[in-house]
């Protein structure tokens, strides 16, 4: 309803959104004109807010501000939408899932989930020659480009700068974190910058941004939810004397700082160092559980101290009341009301790996096992749990990103001696549950038998027994923990018999060509000879009239040597074509092998249905795509252009024209079928072929039909010699 006095013209609103009984809501603050769910406002002023939103219940004070401050694109502030891929699975990695390359691999703000002050940066973009095999793919794709793929890429914005960084959708809100120099900025992880990069200004920024106050303006200017950059550029900025930047830098810093310490215990993060476990004391596993969750619950208790100082700070700048603040704080606004579908998380807010802070006994406990598991691959430097290594002092929040965490053994210290391999098989000298004792042995000594005993319970262990936990339970675990961005990779990789009854463990970093081999003569070969000694023995020993144990006992040895041999079989017909290329990333790599981990048939599925991509031509840019079908790919890098940068051919293929455009190169036959014979070994080619013979996962019924097919498919896609 509506009243006109004089030239003035007032809307009443009611809100009834939150009332269980909206009709007794709705009578009641008809009938109170003081009813807090009752607003009267004068619709000219929706006007003063960008776009003209119904901010009903925003006050003249809130629409003031639109008109009386400078935006945030101002004063020698910017913010920025980022370049994008458009092919995040060909261009994007997981940080673990690459060794540091120079000049190829740049850390990628891509957004991800409500974090505020602090996030770590945990993706890599190919970024070689200035993007110059994205651009090529995009030109490809997108011929209205022409020759200009910033469009897409935006090279010419501020990239490597320090900055601020925040997910353009998010169902908990507006979250500005802090962007380390060296990084490249996505579209949906938009950037802001200060005028001559000065770190205590973006620490200023960085506080007023996460306040109350910049948040709802934010949000009255918002429809559906999005935080896109034109509504930070033009949300008024509130002008700040310098004794309240230099506070708020101080707050913003320490907010940072206590976020980077619960991330020192994630293992994937940059910032690890130990695990949570290890990071406090305790006589037993449960005690350093608590006393972490303590922590956990101190360091939230004075973020939510430091978030009420900022707010306290920035409600004044920009001059609203204690109103204004209640109605804030109660949630009205934009975001509040946009609904659950326009405020849904983007692909890339994935849940963290590793949740900041987790005080989940379980998860602490595993992370521990984890982590020692690590530590016997070489991966973590235990002396940092033992007080041999000192902890490396704390970065600034601007600070680039190193290429290993703190955790990490420093590269000019790795011991020549660390393990690519360990097996599950009591007795053999690179057992990994020995491994993993000595670990436990080195960091709690007298106490370690019972930490492992109670690692083992805490887990729910079979028979409580911590290396049940690790054939069965550990590799499902390492996967969701090694995962982000709809990208899994995991770095221990658990190659097995379908039951879990012997166990091959390889570390992803230290892989070679002749991986698979020295699994198949040093490890599941002679374990096999060895358990068919035993099983003649057994039958030996329980001649032609065995007893009821005795069968059982031989039948369940025939059962686990027959699975060893199907995993020599497999290993067998694996090992001639596999030649990995970790820039190639997880998946790819694996794909191959997916008969090798029947114990896990999510993951199996994954790797076979990768491995189809791959055989159907899908991932023609990757590095084993030319390994095992370079008649295939070579003849492709000529019609594209970006296939031949991947695969070093664009000066043999391709030439740039007076005009800036790229064009083939005449290529005789002859050239392309010698580029073809030097990639090509017969060897290779049988392998491939008795994988492509391979049955499908599980085999059984059914599995021919499916040789059939993938023979057809491949056959159609130059899939077999």
């Amino acid at each position: 309803m509506s009243s006109t006095q004089a030239s003035r013209t007032t809307a009443i609103f009611i809100r009834a959104i939150e009332a269980e009984d909206k009709a007794e809501a709705l009578r009641r603050a008809i009938a109170d004109p003081q009813s807090p769910l009752r607003f009267e406002v004068d619709p000219q002023g929706f006007a003063a807010i960008p776009r003209a939103p119904f901010a009903y219940w925003a006050s003249e004070r809130m629409r003031a501000i639109f008109r009386e401050l400078p935006r945030f694109e101002a004063e020698g502030r910017t913010a920025r939408l980022g370049g994008s891929t458009k092919n995040d699975f060909r261009f994007l990695r997981l940080w673990h899932e690459v060794l540091p390359a120079p000049y190829l691999w740049y850390h990628f703000a891509k957004g991800g989930s409500y974090s505020p002050f602090y996030a770590d940066i945990y993706l890599v973009v190919k970024w070689k020659d200035q993007a110059r095999e994205i651009e090529a793919e995009l030109l490809i794709k997108y011929p209205y480009l022409g020759k200009n793929a910033d469009f897409v890429l935006h090279r010419e914005l501020p990239y490597f700068r320090p900055g601020l960084t925040w997910p353009r959708r998010t169902q908990s809100g507006l979250s500005l974190r802090a962007m380390p120099a060296g990084c490249i900025f996505g579209d949906k992880g938009p950037a802001a910058f200060v005028e001559g990069d000065d770190r205590q200004a973006l620490a200023g920024l960085l506080a007023v941004m996460n306040s109350r106050s910049f948040r709802a303006v934010v949000d009255l200017q918002m429809a559906f939810g999005s935080y896109e950059v034109g509504v930070i550029q033009r949300t008024p900025f509130p002008e700040t004397p310098a004794s309240a930047r230099a506070r708020l830098a101080s707050l913003a810093r320490r907010a940072w700082s206590l976020k980077r310490s619960l991330d020192t215990a994630a293992e994937t993060s940059h910032a690890f160092v130990l695990p949570a476990l290890l990071q406090v004391s305790g006589d037993t596993l449960a005690a350093r559980a608590e006393a972490w969750a303590a922590r956990v619950a101190r360091t939230e208790a004075e973020l939510s101290a430091i978030q009420a100082e900022i707010d306290d700070i920035c409600f004044a700048l920009y001059g609203l009341s204690a109103d204004d603040r209640r109605r804030i704080e109660q949630g009205f606004g934009a975001s509040s009301e946009a609904g659950g579908e326009a405020n849904e998380e983007t692909e890339d807010a994935d849940e963290a790996s590793e949740p900041e802070g987790t005080a989940d006994a379980v998860a602490l406990t595993a992370a521990l096992v984890s982590w020692a598991v690590g530590v016997a691959f070489g991966r973590f430097d235990v002396r940092l749990a033992t007080g041999e290594r000192t902890i490396p002092p704390k970065p600034e929040p601007f600070d680039p990103l190193p290429s290993r965490s703190p955790g990490m053994v420093p590269e000019a210290q790795e011991p020549p001696d660390s393990p690519d391999i360990l097996v599950d098989d009591t007795g053999h000298e690179r057992d990994l549950l020995a491994r993993v004792r000595a670990v436990f042995d080195r960091v709690f000594g007298e106490k370690a038998h019972a930490a492992l005993r109670e690692a083992a319970e805490t887990l729910s262990a079979k028979d409580g027994e911590l290396a049940a936990w690790l054939r069965e339970s550990f590799f499902e675990w390492h996967i969701k923990r090694y995962s982000k961005s709809r990208r899994k990779a995991p770095i221990y990789w658990q190659l097995a018999t379908p039951s879990s009854s012997y166990s091959v463990w390889l570390y992803y970093h230290r892989f070679t060509r002749d991986t698979l081999y020295r699994v198949l003569n040093d490890y599941v070969a002679p374990k096999l000879k060895h358990e068919e000694r035993k099983l003649t023995n057994l039958v030996q020993g329980a001649g032609p009239n065995p007893s009821a144990s005795q069968r059982r006992e031989i039948d369940a040895q025939e059962r686990f040597v027959e699975e060893l041999r199907a995993l020599r079989e497999e290993a067998a017909r694996v090992a001639p074509l596999w030649n990995p290329d970790l820039n190639d990333g997880v998946i790819i790599n694996f794909a191959p092998l997916w008969s090798l981990v029947p114990q896990h048939k999510p993951w199996q599925k994954e790797c076979k249905a990768c491995w189809d991509k791959l055989a159907s031509g899908d991932h023609d840019w990757a590095h084993l795509a030319m390994h095992l079908w370079p008649e295939r790919v070579v003849p492709r890098c000529i019609t594209d252009r970006s296939l031949a940068i991947a695969h070093d051919l664009e000066a043999v293929f391709w030439e740039e024209g007076a005009d800036g455009k790229w064009k083939p190169r005449k290529v005789g036959k002859d050239v392309v079928d010698r580029l073809i014979a030097e990639r090509t070994s017969a060897s290779v080619k049988a392998a491939l072929e008795s994988l492509i013979e391979a049955p499908a996962p599980g085999g059984g019924r059914g599995a021919g039909k499916g040789r059939a097919a993938r023979k057809t498919r491949a056959g159609k896609t130059g899939g077999r010699s």
